[in-house]
């Protein structure tokens, strides 16, 4: 792949996490003491760049925040992963997104609230498409409307490579359109169900590959995923890895970020999908999406291999 300013460009929505483990999940009218707390940066596409970036990549984020602390909080934790940030614009007298996440001690099953803000989504004119150019992937989860359609175009159009994101629970139409027109699909099995109405990942992986990307995987949390290609449409299975969970928030986005890194670093398919299953193991053991993400020397550690280059 020719040398890019970037390895990934992120286009999606950033937010703060303000996150809480509880023994249960709080009952109408109850108040409930966290034994835990942690505020840090969210967002799906914006994890999966943090998580990228965590892993050696060099990459950036496309996103407008409002200019209230929450906007503050959101820069300040961008640059504290490595990701560039002179890309997001601040939105005057406008706020930021916000998550509450109550996470359940043991089963890190979780109760989230979230908060959009008041900052309006990007235009179209307002992407940085010659930016964009100089990216060897963009990765996206539909968030911004149009202006994200026209950016997935005008990657294509200029060489680079499209990422989806289909997350648990975003399956809309306007998300559905972005599967012909990525490279690397890479969706939830709930996501994958709902798009080629097949359950089973074995079928429902070669029905997104004949919608138009020469890669699709297919993740199911703990039973980990199945990745296709065009030149393996039986495609392979990737357990997960087992670890002592806390919190499995942003483990997908983490998967999806280290995926790519792998991607730009030459490596095949299969090293990709070893190295962000371990990724997102080791971020489960923490609270939050952020504070657990790996650098690939720790991953490397981790699955008692050479490093990845």
């Amino acid at each position: 792949m020719p040398d890019k300013r970037f390895d990934i460009i992120g286009l999606g929505v950033s937010t703060i996490d303000l996150l809480m483990l509880v023994d249960h999940l709080p009952a109408e009218e109850e108040i409930l003491r966290a034994d835990g707390f942690s505020a840090q940066g969210g967002g799906p596409v914006a994890t999966a760049m943090a998580a990228g970036a965590r892993a050696g990549g060099r990459v950036a984020m496309i996103d407008a925040l409002g200019d209230d602390w929450r906007g503050d909080a959101i820069l300040e934790a961008y640059a504290g992963a490595g990701v560039a940030t002179d890309l997001l614009v601040r939105r005057t007298g406008q706020t930021s997104a916000t998550a509450v996440i109550l996470v359940r001690r043991g089963s890190g099953t979780r109760t989230i609230v979230w908060s959009p803000g008041t900052a309006p989504e990007l235009a179209p004119e307002e992407i940085p498409f010659a930016t964009i150019e100089q990216a060897a992937y963009l990765h996206v989860n539909g968030r911004h409307g149009e202006a994200c359609r026209r950016a997935c175009e005008h990657a294509r159009h200029h060489g680079v490579q499209v990422s989806f994101d289909g997350g648990a629970g975003r399956y809309r139409e306007e998300t559905r359109q972005l599967v012909p027109i990525a490279d690397v699909c890479i969706v939830a099995r709930e996501f994958a169900s709902r798009y080629t109405g097949e359950d089973d990942p074995l079928r429902a992986g070669p029905a997104l590959l004949a919608a138009g990307p020469s890669l699709a995987a297919i993740t199911d949390g703990v039973r980990g995923s199945w990745v296709f290609t065009r030149d393996s449409r039986k495609g392979f299975h990737q357990p997960s890895f087992p670890v002592e969970v806390v919190d499995t928030t942003g483990c997908g986005d983490t998967y999806h970020g280290v995926f790519l890194v792998a991607l730009c670093r030459g490596l095949p398919p299969e090293r990709a999908a070893e190295l962000a299953s371990a990724a997102a193991a080791l971020n489960a053991r923490h609270l939050g999406g952020r504070l657990g993400l790996p650098t690939m020397a720790e991953v490397d550690s981790f699955l008692g291999s050479p490093p990845a280059h």
